[in-house]
């Protein structure tokens, strides 16, 4: 069984802005995600993208403005992550001493799965990211793009409504990028909705739709 059923549920932001630093680095920015879509977020070094993707998942606080999933206010990361909407980091969050698998199946436990299942979907999601064989090594072992794989494995594993991506093919090389891809697509294919913030005009051109991000404004590409 999933965490959390998909259901058919925007991400809604509207007139979001964020001011850091005296900086306004966000301009009302408003954007609604659909289920089903997989949607690219591009944009030089920063324009904000990365400050865009932790306002939509809770992490930070707007100065202005709302961020809304099923009808209700995302307030705050925990409220975000129990409304399903889960996070592939642009900096590699894992935990040393265990193992890429480890590293996948100890956040499942903690969100309730029975040990069997989560290591179902760790064993499944990390060869969807063509780790399988690495998966016993520790984390240290891994190369850096390794680690970014199993971040997006954990992603996976959640099996996310609204699942926001952070560069995620930054360190990979052209094979396993195109795996990586695949595999976002493949996610919102089976309902969720995905954003991909990235700086690859190739990965770019894979999404369904693509948002730019200038100057902390948002415009529509495509």
């Amino acid at each position: 069984m999933p965490l959390m059923s998909r259901v058919p549920l925007p991400l809604v932001a509207t007139d979001v802005t964020v001011e850091l630093g005296g900086r306004r680095v966000l301009d009302e920015v408003s954007l609604q995600l659909d289920p089903g879509r997989f949607v690219a977020l591009t944009g030089a070094s920063g324009a904000g993208k990365s400050t865009l993707l932790w306002v939509l998942a809770g992490a930070l606080a707007p100065t202005s403005g709302t961020v809304r999933y099923a009808g209700a206010a995302l307030t705050d990361r925990a409220a975000a992550a129990a409304a399903g909407v889960v996070v592939v980091a642009q900096g590699l969050a894992l935990v040393a001493p265990l193992t890429g698998r480890e590293n996948v199946v100890v956040p499942l436990l903690t969100l309730g799965l029975p040990a069997a299942e989560a290591a179902a979907r760790a064993d499944a999601a990390l060869a969807a990211v063509g780790l399988a064989e690495a998966a016993g090594q520790l984390v240290e072992e891994l190369s850096g793009g390794q680690q970014q794989r199993v971040s997006v494995a954990l992603g996976l594993a959640t099996q996310p409504r609204v699942l926001l991506a952070d560069e995620p093919t930054s360190e990979l090389d052209a094979a396993t990028r195109e795996t990586i891809i695949g595999r976002l697509a493949a996610e919102a294919a089976d309902g969720a909705a995905v954003l991909m913030a990235t700086h690859d005009a190739w990965c770019a051109e894979q999404a369904d739709a693509e948002l730019h991000l200038d100057e902390g404004r948002l415009s529509r590409v495509r």
